[in-house]
């Protein structure tokens, strides 16, 4: 068996399905929520030597987000207008832009446009027409704070 290869915008996605639960359920953890993402489309997740595969990226994504949710909230929360609270926003729209700005700050290959781009089509694929605007908006902002320092 070999490995299966993932393009990042797929271990994006796979992301946002390991983190969407884990938002959830506290009991759920982190690699138990990855293999239940990886089982999603029936991925091939066991390499030659019988152990389980995780992509690198998708395993830095997802620790990172939940290692730094409450720096990545503070964040949001800045950028948010003033009638606005994180806890009115869709879960699934918060973890997209979780991992979005997560990949500005701590992912030095990935440009802050391609962040901002590949959450917008994660917002088309999981969300609605106003999420993927609310989304673009929220992280123009976060990425023009990000360009001025």
């Amino acid at each position: 068996m070999s490995k299966p290869s993932f393009t990042r915008r797929e271990i994006r996605e796979k992301a946002l399905q390991a983190l969407f639960p884990l938002d959830f359920n506290v009991d759920l953890t982190k690699q138990d929520a990855i293999s239940y993402a990886l089982e999603l489309d029936n991925q091939e997740i066991i390499s030659e030597d019988g152990e389980e595969f995780v992509p690198t990226y998708l395993d830095l994504l997802v620790g990172g987000v939940c290692d730094r949710k409450a720096e990545l909230d503070e964040v949001i929360k800045k950028h948010l207008g003033n009638n606005w609270s994180i806890t009115r926003i869709a879960k699934m729209d918060l973890i997209i832009l979780r991992i979005a700005i997560f990949e500005m700050l701590y992912v030095g290959d990935v440009p802050n446009t391609v962040a901002l781009d590949e959450a917008i089509e994660l917002a088309k694929k999981y969300s609605d027409d106003r999420s993927r605007k609310f989304v673009n908006g929220v992280l123009s902002n976060v990425m023009k704070e990000i360009d001025s320092k």
